[in-house]
Formats: C-alpha cells, sequence, structure tokens
C-alpha cells in the first residue's frame, strides 16, 4: 500500500470512532468502503500464451512470494472449451485474479464458466474471489480434502502468509473455497474439451488434483512436480510423489506435463523423478546403514541426480535441509 492510501485508511479508522452507526446496515456499508482502502495495489499485467490447441497459460517467472512481486509465483491455466474458459489454479490474491481476468478478456474473449483448485496451498486459489466477483455462481472444483482445508484453518493461514511475504500487498483477497467436490477419474466435459482427473493420494499434499485435457494430450499436474524448482514436501511424501508419478504415466496420455511452477514440457515428471530419487534414497540407505541425518545430508549432496539440478533449482541451497530432513523422517518412518 502506498502512502497516500495508508494515510487514507488511517483517517478512516481513525473517524470510525466519531460516528454513531443507528442502522446495523449502515455499519457494513462503511466497512466495505473501508476494505476498498487498504486494498493492496494492481498487479501489471502478465500475457497469456497457447501451449497447446486448446490450453493457454499465464506464465509467472518467479518461485517464491516477495514484495516485488506482489505474490505472482504461481501459473494460472486457462482451458478453451467450445463453451467457455475453464481456469486451473487462479493465483495466490485477488489482485492477481483480477489481472488474469484482465488477459482473458482481452485475449479469449469469452467467459469463465468454471475452475479447479489443484490443491490447498493460497498461491494456487486466493485468486478465486476475483473470479467470483467477475463471474456469478462460477463453480469452483476441487478434491473434498481441499474445500475443507481451505474452509478450515489453511485458508486464513494462507492469506494472512501471502499478505506476511509481499509486505501487504495482496490485502483485500477474501478467501474463498472450493464449492463443487471432485474425485479421482471424474470427467468433466465442455462441448469439444474433456478434462479427466487424477488423484494418487498423499503426493504434495494429500489432495492433490492432476488434470488432464484428453485433446491435448497435456496434464496439468499443479505442484505435484515443477520445473527447477523442489516441491515443498512438508505436507506431502516422497514415497507417494514418486508412485504418484508412475500413475501419471501409466493413466495419462500425454506428450506435455504443465506444472505449477515452471516451464511446460515432456520432461518436468523425469526431472522430478531423479532429483527426488536422489534426495529419498541415500535417506533411505542412511536410515537401513544406522546412520544419523547429517550423514544422510552428505549422501544426498553426493549424489549426481542432486548434483546434477543443484545449481539450476530456485532455493535449492537455503532448502535442501529441510527437503533432506523430511526425506529422512519419511524413510525412518517406513523402516518401524
Amino acid at each position: 500500500m502506498d502512502r497516500r492510501r495508508f494515510l487514507r485508511a488511517t483517517a478512516a479508522f481513525s473517524a470510525l470512532g466519531a460516528v454513531e452507526f443507528a442502522p446495523w446496515q449502515s455499519m457494513s456499508a462503511f466497512a466495505r468502503e473501508l476494505e476498498d482502502f487498504v486494498r493492496g495495489p494492481a498487479v501489471k499485467d502478465h500475457p497469456l500464451r497457447q501451449i497447446s490447441k486448446h490450453v493457454w497459460m499465464i506464465f509467472s517467472p518467479d518461485g517464491f512470494p516477495t514484495p516485488e512481486n506482489q505474490g505472482m509465483m504461481c501459473n494460472i491455466t486457462v482451458v478453451n472449451t467450445a463453451k467457455g474458459l475453464v481456469v486451473i489454479d487462479s493465483g495466490a490474491s485477488v489482485q492477481i485474479g483480477e489481472m488474469a481476468i484482465r488477459q482473458i478478456k482481452k485475449t479469449l474473449k469469452k467467459p469463465v464458466i468454471a475452475i479447479i483448485n489443484t490443491h490447498y496451498h493460497g498461491d494456487h486459489w486466493l485468486g478465486n474471489d476475483a473470479f467470483v466477483a467477475a463471474y456469478k455462481d462460477v463453480p469452483i472444483y476441487a478434491h473434498p480434502g481441499t474445500i475443507s482445508e481451505i474452509a478450515g484453518m489453511q485458508g486464513k493461514l494462507w492469506r494472512t502468509l501471502m499478505e506476511q511475504w509481499t509486505n501487504q500487498a495482496t490485502l483485500g483477497t477474501h478467501v474463498v473455497p472450493p464449492n463443487t467436490p471432485v474425485e479421482h477419474g471424474r470427467e468433466l466435459k465442455f462441448g469439444d474439451v474433456t478434462l479427466r482427473l487424477h488423484h494418487y493420494g498423499k503426493v504434495h499434499t494429500p489432495y492433490d488434483i492432476c488434470v488432464e485435457v484428453l485433446e491435448d494430450k497435456l496434464t496439468c499436474i499443479g505442484d505435484v512436480a515443477m520445473d527447477r524448482r523442489i516441491a515443498n514436501m512438508d505436507d506431502g511424501s516422497y514415497v507417494g510423489t514418486l508412485k504418484a508419478y508412475d500413475a501419471l504415466e501409466k493413466n495419462a496420455a500425454s506428450t506435455i506435463w504443465l506444472p505449477g511452477h515452471g516451464q511446460p514440457s515432456g520432461e518436468v515428471l523425469r526431472w522430478n523423478r531423479e532429483l527426488f530419487e536422489g534426495i529419498y534414497q541415500p535417506c533411505e540407505q542412511a536410515v537401513k546403514d544406522g546412520q544419523p541425518m547429517e550423514e544422510a545430508k552428505a549422501r544426498v549432496l553426493k549424489d549426481p541426480r542432486v548434483l546434477s539440478r543443484a545449481k539450476d533449482t530456485k532455493g535449492f541451497d537455503i532448502n535442501i535441509g529441510k527437503y533432506v530432513s523430511l526425506a529422512y523422517l519419511e524413510a525412518e518412518a517406513a523402516g518401524f
């Protein structure tokens, strides 16, 4: 928020103590006006680009939220169907969602008829707020577990975290949970396009949904795998992730894997598989050999699969210790 908007907000808060509200409706109206004052700034435009016949994306060049990027850290995918547009992951704030809507109206000129949230981490769904304001009664699909988490603690937590990480740039964003549950194997048909949903248990979170665009041989994988970035595994499982890669390669006839972070390509799953094996397998062996976590980390850092990716992986140096500890604890738990 710039200084002028801050001063206006401060004045509005000060005035609140001096105003008497007879009807409750007056107080509500004042609260809505006050919220406009404390809203974060607009996000600069990031253009849509076409990936396949029906799939477009707004690419996010950054891997982590900062005050400078205002939380723009997650790709936003748009599927262009004969019935309208389906948005897969809506961004990290109402401001990012509004930016995506501007690009959609400028480039594709069709209404948004559905949204899919791949999981409950806030950079993938906080933009729902903008879309429900622009498109009345739009269905927002997600795994039932994701809906429950966003409606509960995770929703409030992620809104607060995003405000902190961006120095309040995302202020004004409301928590808007998905409203339509979907399960593994569900197919959503939108005229000339069919979307098949994949869920393979605990991967990046327990409830990740991947969205296969059948006609384009392309699958949006959310954070199940990333390009040049290690997926946050605090809520996930290395073993579950590797099993999910096997299932996706078997069940989704795709030549393009479109991640929530990084560039889409046919190599995204392979790149992540080898990196995760390079982290988990040395930890697994260290546990079997009765060696401590420090030795496991030394083994991981010497593994050629990890070494080959360290330089190009965003946040590698500051995060590898945590990722090793998570892998070691998972291997340790599996050994009991």
